[in-house]
């Protein structure tokens, strides 16, 4: 059983969550975790925009995914497994999930916060039925984490690769998510050393006017020009989304909707998320925009809010900038 760590190290297996962290690390910190009592969590939040891997794995490969839960059970010798089901999925795959789970010590939770749900210490906090905001780090869910016990959070699609592995049916592909201009939103399994432009010719997605891409997510992924697509999606963050976007859209109209996104998802636990969301998008709703003050906001932001979602909103707009507009 000790092999599969070595396996998962082997294969660079990713979190397939956002942050691109090692798996087989995460495994071992788990393991290696002092304490007789530990827990294992499937998150299902996907609350980015742009992305529906978790849907496709929940709809086409549950079994796989809920193989590999199992195994974790057994591996850590963990008190129970969680599922963290987004509320529509939730309510969707219930019954399908519980039939697949048996008499296993898994549990489905229904979420009861939004994006900021997903972030895998306000998913402890959900669970442990507290407000959902992020903890301050360290100590991490692999050293204290669901009621201060050792806690393995892997994502979904984490754990339908974890699951193939263990079958020997990995072969190094990554679901990926392709939407936006001229294409119908759809699910793609494929080698992960593609490049997004082989990515996009493949899937007969490559669009045939001037266009640029979001990579990563639709809300908080990085913009890339055209000439851009050499690069693999594994070097912006864990989410494998391509939104594809008409070089003539409107700037304005196109920062208002990640703004108001991330405004409207925002928790609230620190000032620079929460006011500077706000203030961004009431500037941009001015007839004429104080663009000076709008990146002195977006800077804020960046380094000083308390967690991941605040110091994601300045990443579309900055790329944006600097590869599509300049």
């Amino acid at each position: 059983m000790v092999e599969i760590i070595k396996k998962l190290a082997q294969y660079e297996l990713i979190g397939r969550g956002c942050c691109n962290f090692p798996t087989a690390t995460k495994w071992q910190m788990v393991l290696d975790a002092p304490g007789q009592e530990k827990y294992i969590v499937c998150n299902v939040s996907e609350g980015e925009p742009a992305v529906f891997k978790d849907q496709w794995v929940l709809e086409n490969k549950p079994e796989i995914a809920i193989e590999a839960i199992k195994f974790a059970l057994s591996f850590f010798k963990a008190k129970k497994a969680i599922i963290y089901l987004r509320h529509d999925y939730y309510q969707k795959y219930q019954l399908k999930l519980k039939k697949l789970i048996g008499r296993q010590k898994i549990e489905l939770f229904q979420e009861t916060a939004g994006y900021i749900g997903g972030e895998e210490t306000a998913l402890i906090e959900s669970l442990e039925n507290h407000r959902v905001m992020p903890r301050l780090k360290p100590p991490y869910p692999p050293q204290a984490g669901l009621f201060g016990a050792p806690t393995l959070v892997n994502n979904l699609e984490t754990f339908y690769n974890i699951g193939l592995i263990l079958r020997g049916e990995y072969e190094q592909k990554r679901l990926i998510c392709i939407s936006g201009a001229g294409v119908k939103p759809q699910v793609y399994e494929l080698p992960e050393q593609l490049t997004m432009a082989e990515i996009l010719k493949t899937t007969n997605t490559y669009p045939k006017f001037p266009f640029f891409v979001q990579a990563g997510g639709g809300a908080a992924g990085t913009v890339l020009n055209s000439s851009q697509l050499d690069k693999n999606l594994k070097d912006f963050r864990g989410l494998g989304s391509i939104v594809i976007h008409r070089l003539d859209e409107d700037q304005k109209k196109l920062f208002l909707n990640w703004l108001q996104f991330f405004r409207f998802e925002s928790c609230g636990q620190c000032v620079p998320c929460r006011e500077g969301t706000y203030r961004l998008v009431e500037l941009l709703s001015q007839p004429k925009v104080d663009w000076p003050l709008f990146k002195e906001i977006l800077f804020s932001l960046e380094n000083t809010s308390s967690c991941g979602l605040g110091m994601a909103v300045p990443i579309a707009i900055k790329s944006y900038w600097q590869n599509v507009k300049e």
